[in-house]
C-alpha cells in the first residue's frame, strides 16, 4: 500500500496538503524526522498515514505510540480513528490500571494501530516494560516543543521520552510542534536523541491572515466594536478565568447581532468541569454559539476552519504562544483578522507584574517546598511516590502565602525534579462499596439504586476492596444515585473534580537548591520571550508579519501588505 492509496482508503482525500507528503516519506525511510506545520496544518496525518502504511507491510511495525499532553485530544482522535475503521486505543493519568491492561493487552495481540499516552505515563516503570513488548513502528511526540528548556512550555515529563526510544531500538521518531525558535528546533532534536539532523518546515507565512495591533484604553468596547463588525465564528483569549467569565456576560448584551440559538458568546476555561468544557466547545464549533471567551486552555485540538477574528484581550507570554493561538483563524483560507489589544502604560506594567509574580525570590520558593510539605504532613526521608490532590486557597490561608508566587513557585520546584505539580488535574469518579451484596435487602433501596449497585459489583471486581474509577458517573442521573448511596454509607463516591495535584518524585529533602539552570536562566528566557511580545506590540515601523516570520527564523519576507503598519504606510504615502 502506497501512502496516497492509504490517504484515499482511510479517509478519502485524494492528495496531500503542502509538506504532508515529505514528512511521510521521510518517516518511512526510517529518518528522525521534526516537522514544523502551523496551526491546523494536518500534523496527524504526517503519523496516521506512514503506520497504515508500515502495518500493512510488517504486521510487527504495525503500532505508532502517540505522546500527547491533550487527553481531550486522544479521546477526540482515537473516536475519528475509530469510525474510520481504524483501532485504537488510548492511556493517560487517572485511568485505572485494568483499564490500562485492556488497551495494552488489545495493542500487543489485536489489530490496533495507534497508542495515545500522556507523557505523565511514560514514568510507569509497569507501562515502560509492556511497552517494550508491542509492536511499535514509530514514535509520534506531538507539541514537541514542550521538551526544550528553550520552547515557551517546557514540560519536564516529555524528558522521559529519551529514555523510553532505548527501549525500542531502531524506532524513528516524528516530532511535530506548529511553533518553534532556531534554538528550540536545535534542543528538540538533541533532546530526542536524533540520528541525525532532519527538519521539515512549512513557512509560518499566512497570506489570507491581516495581522492588527490596536492600542486602547477601553479594551471592552474594542471587542465589542471588532465583533460587530467582523460576521462569523470568533475567540476572545484572556489571561484569568473571572475574566473570561465577565467578559462574556457583558459581550452578550453589548454586541449587535441577529443571532438566537443558544448564547450568542460563552466562556471556557479548565475551572469547567469535562462535561461543560465539552458541550460548550461542540456548540462553538457547530456555530450554536458564535463567540467563545477563553483562556489558554482553549484551542488545542481544535479543527474549525472558519474562524474569522481571534482577539487577543491581554498580552500573551510569548511570540509562539501568540502565533499559535492568533493562527485558529482563517483555516479555510478565506480572510480573517488576528487582533492584539494593547494598552501601552497598563500592559507594560502587568508584565513587569507577571516577571516577579512567575519568579519570586528563591528564599520563597524554597518556604514555599517546605510549608507545603507541612501542609501535606510529609516528614523528611518520606513521601516518595505519593500523590496528593491540592486545595490551593486551603494551602495559601493556612500557611500564609500569596496564591499567584506559589503558584510559580511549586512549578519552579517541578523543573527542578522535587516534585510534580500539576495545576488542571483532573480526577476521575470513583466508587468503593461498603455493604455486603448479601446485606444489600435490609437498606431498602429503590430499584435505580439496586440496579446500579449490581451493575457496579459485576463491572468491577475490587469495588469492594478499592476505591474503583468508574465511567458511568459521568451520567447525571447515576451521578445523583451515587450521591444518595453514599450519604447512607453504603459506598463511598468522590466524585469528577477539576483540582492541582501534587505527586511526590523525591523523599522530602531537609536542604533545597535551585541551580542558575533551573532559575536565573529560566527566568532570563522568560524576560527575553515576554519582552520580545511587548516589543512586537509597541513598535509600528515593521510589518507585523515579517517580525513574527523573524522570530522564527525566517528573515527573508516580504512585508505583507494588509497588516496595520503595512496599511499606515500605505496611507502615508497616498498622503504624500
Amino acid at each position: 500500500m502506497t501512502p496516497r492509496e492509504a490517504l484515499h482508503t482511510y479517509f478519502g482525500y485524494d492528495n496531500f496538503r503542502p509538506l504532508q507528503a515529505e514528512i511521510i516519506d521521510s518517516v518511512l525511510a526510517g529518518r528522525d524526522t521534526l516537522a514544523l506545520m502551523p496551526t491546523g496544518g494536518g500534523k496527524s496525518i504526517c503519523f496516521q498515514i506512514p503506520t497504515l502504511v508500515m502495518g500493512h507491510d510488517n504486521p510487527d511495525k504495525r503500532l505508532c505510540l502517540v505522546i500527547t499532553p491533550l487527553i481531550a485530544l486522544m479521546h477526540d482522535q482515537v473516536e475519528n480513528l475509530k469510525a474510520r475503521g481504524i483501532h485504537a486505543a488510548a492511556v493517560y493519568t487517572g485511568m485505572s490500571w485494568d483499564k490500562q491492561r485492556v488497551a495494552l493487552d488489545n495493542c500487543l495481540y489485536g489489530p490496533y494501530h495507534f497508542l495515545y499516552c500522556s507523557p505523565e505515563r511514560l514514568e510507569s516503570e509497569e507501562f515502560r516494560k509492556r511497552l517494550a513488548d508491542l509492536p511499535v513502528g514509530l514514535i509520534a511526540v506531538d507539541e514537541a516543543h514542550c521538551i526544550s528548556q528553550w520552547g515557551y512550555d517546557f514540560r519536564p515529563s516529555y524528558l522521559n521520552i529519551a529514555a523510553v526510544r532505548e527501549l525500542l531500538p531502531g524506532v524513528p521518531v516524528l516530532a511535530l510542534t506548529a511553533t518553534a525558535t532556531p534554538e528550540t528546533i536545535d534542543d528538540i532534536q538533541a533532546k530526542l536523541g536524533f540520528a541525525e539532523p532532519n527538519v521539515l518546515k512549512k513557512s509560518f507565512h499566512r497570506d489570507n491572515l491581516t495581522y492588527v495591533v490596536r492600542r486602547t484604553d477601553k479594551k471592552e468596547e474594542q471587542v465589542a466594536h471588532i465583533l460587530s463588525r467582523v460576521p462569523g465564528s470568533a475567540i476572545v483569549y484572556v489571561r484569568n478565568r473571572k475574566r473570561a467569565q465577565e467578559l462574556a456576560e457583558w459581550l452578550n448584551g453589548h454586541i449587535n447581532d441577529q443571532m438566537v440559538n443558544d448564547k450568542m458568546v460563552n466562556y471556557y476555561h479548565a475551572g469547567l468541569t469535562t462535561q461543560q468544557r465539552n458541550e460548550r466547545q461542540q456548540a462553538w464549533t457547530e456555530g450554536r454559539t458564535r463567540i467563545i471567551v477563553a483562556t489558554n486552555a482553549f484551542g488545542m485540538g481544535i479543527d474549525k476552519p472558519d474562524v474569522r477574528v481571534v482577539i487577543h484581550y491581554d498580552l500573551p507570554n510569548t511570540l509562539e504562544s501568540y502565533y499559535q493561538e492568533a493562527g485558529r483563524a482563517g483555516r479555510d483560507g478565506l480572510t480573517a483578522y488576528a487582533v492584539l489589544l494593547y494598552n501601552e502604560k497598563e500592559d507594560k506594567a502587568k508584565a513587569r507584574k507577571r516577571v516577579v509574580d512567575s519568579y519570586p525570590p528563591k528564599e520563597f520558593v524554597i518556604s514555599v517546598y517546605h510549608k507545603t510539605m507541612d501542609f501535606l504532613q510529609i516528614g523528611a526521608g518520606s513521601g516518595l511516590g505519593h500523590r496528593f490532590m491540592v486545595h490551593m486557597d486551603q494551602l495559601c490561608q493556612v500557611m500564609r502565602l500569596p496564591v499567584l508566587q506559589t503558584y510559580s513557585a511549586l512549578h519552579i520546584l517541578t523543573q527542578a525534579g522535587y516534585i510534580d505539580f500539576e495545576e488542571e488535574h483532573e480526577t476521575q469518579p470513583r466508587v468503593q462499596i461498603h455493604v455486603p451484596r448479601h446485606q444489600l435487602g435490609e437498606y431498602n433501596l429503590s430499584r435505580e439504586q439496586a440496579e446500579l449497585l449490581d451493575a457496579l459489583m459485576r463491572s468491577y471486581t475490587g469495588i469492594y476492596t478499592d476505591l474503583q474509577y468508574v465511567r458511568e458517573a459521568d451520567d447525571r442521573k447515576t451521578h445523583e444515585l451515587l450521591v444518595s448511596l453514599a450519604q447512607r454509607g453504603i459506598i463511598t463516591y468522590i466524585p469528577r473534580s477539576v483540582g492541582c495535584c501534587l505527586t511526590m518524585t523525591n523523599e522530602r529533602q531537609t536542604e533545597i537548591y535551585l541551580s542558575p539552570a533551573i532559575y536565573e536562566e529560566r527566568q532570563a528566557r522568560y524576560v527575553s520571550k515576554l519582552q520580545a511580545m511587548v516589543e512586537y506590540a509597541d513598535q509600528t515601523q515593521f510589518c507585523r508579519e515579517q517580525v513574527l516570520l523573524s522570530y522564527f527564523g525566517e528573515n527573508n519576507a516580504a512585508p505583507c501588505g494588509h497588516c496595520d503598519v503595512c496599511r499606515e504606510l500605505a496611507h502615508r504615502i497616498i498622503s504624500e
